[in-house]
């Protein structure tokens, strides 16, 4: 598995390293408890086929070397568990706290199909991240980051659309972790920049 991401290769290897070995339970309890709830559902990595386990473990990695905080951590490892498996916000209150569940809670998309188009849907759950805790949005920015390199490699229709929401929802992130919201923003320079380019082999078509 690798991580891509401004942060140094060794940096994110550490991150992960932590978080495979870490000293504290509750954050080995976490990867655990994710990584059984997406391999159940047969979870995959859209484009890379990998098990979706993969993109949490990141997502977390960006945010302990970033932040160095074992509560945001866990609940990176657990922010796509409620969207998209049978797991329930009282399950993770139940397993971890009040304070993680509260987090995955504001992590956890609000909008349903039927509030609309894409546009109306994306709205909603940046007024909902808007309201969150500055550590959710530390990991909203940890989870764009990610996504974004993968989905601009692989998808260069879907990502002019992708990076023109996230630019939307940068601007509900500013009071996320500093150094995530800088490297956020270099990322998403990154895509547009990657995306202005031809693809190679048709530069002459």
């Amino acid at each position: 598995m690798i991580c891509r991401s401004s942060l140094t290769q060794q940096n994110l290897e550490d991150g992960l390293k932590f978080i495979l070995h870490s000293p504290f339970t509750f954050i080995n309890n976490a990867r655990l408890f994710a990584t059984a709830a997406h391999g159940a559902t047969g979870q995959k990595r859209k484009y890379t086929g990998e098990p979706y386990i993969h993109h949490p473990l990141c997502v977390a990695s960006l945010v302990f070397m970033a932040t160095g905080d074992v509560i945001t951590t866990a609940a990176a490892l657990l922010h796509d568990v409620v969207e998209d498996t049978q797991i329930t916000l009282p399950d993770i209150r139940r397993e971890f706290g009040d304070d993680i569940a509260g987090l995955v809670g504001s992590l956890t998309d609000v909008s349903r199909p039927e509030d609309g188009n894409r546009a109306a849907r994306k709205a909603i759950d940046r007024a909902h991240i808007a309201q969150a805790d500055p550590r959710a949005k530390s990991v909203k920015l940890a989870d764009l980051i990610d996504n974004t390199r993968t989905i601009v490699a692989y998808d260069r229709e879907f990502a002019m659309v992708y990076l023109a929401e996230k630019a939307l929802l940068l601007k509900v992130l500013k009071d996320g972790n500093r150094t995530l919201l800088t490297r956020a923003k270099k990322t998403l320079k990154n895509g547009s920049e990657a995306l202005s380019r031809p693809i190679e082999g048709h530069a002459h078509e």
